[in-house]
């Protein structure tokens, strides 16, 4: 026999299970959904220096910010940078460090770079290969030992970056529309 209490368990349980049923807002726009974040094609990844490329997952041109997988092939200096908003990281393969600090960002593990620090990012010569996710708001300025603009990048010079490479590679220059939002 069942009871009231068992009967609208069973009622609440099956409610939970039904889709939302109304519209979304016209104006939000779609979900972003990347089935494998690590391409099966190369010609996904942008270059961006030598042995460096950009995988772009989320180029947000409405609030200046972007998510990317970096990834690098060889040890050495990438940039001396500084962020006026904050940066998160997540390291999936490889490790990296900053020659202004004692720690290293290493497979697995998670870094929040707070804005207005200025950082050299090195990959040590024992990493063969090193991705990371980053997620970059507002800009990097890049900049010398002592500070004096050399230039910048923000999502729209990568959305350029990409537009550029995906022409060139017989993607085509709306590939990257996917990614933005």
């Amino acid at each position: 026999m069942t009871t009231n209490t068992q009967r609208k368990a069973l009622e609440n349980a099956n409610e939970a299970r039904i889709p939302y049923r109304h519209p979304q807002p016209k104006e939000s726009p779609p979900e972003i959904v990347i089935p494998s974040v690590l391409p099966d094609d190369d010609r996904v990844w942008v270059p961006q220096a030598e042995n460096v490329w950009f995988r772009p997952l989320c180029l947000s041109a409405s609030r200046g910010y972007w998510v990317n997988l970096l990834k690098v092939r060889k040890s050495g200096v990438l940039s001396r940078h500084r962020h006026p908003q904050p940066v998160h990281g997540y390291v999936i393969k490889g490790a990296w460090r900053y020659l202004e600090h004692d720690w290293e960002a290493v497979e697995g593990g998670y870094v929040y770079e707070a804005p207005g620090e200025t950082h050299t990012l090195v990959v040590d010569p024992h990493i063969e290969e090193m991705i990371t996710l980053f997620q970059v708001n507002g800009c990097m300025i890049y900049v010398d030992p002592d500070g004096k603009q050399l230039g910048y990048e923000d999502v729209f010079t990568k959305i350029d970056l990409c537009r550029a490479h995906y022409e060139k590679v017989g993607l085509g220059i709306g590939f990257v529309d996917q990614f933005i939002r």
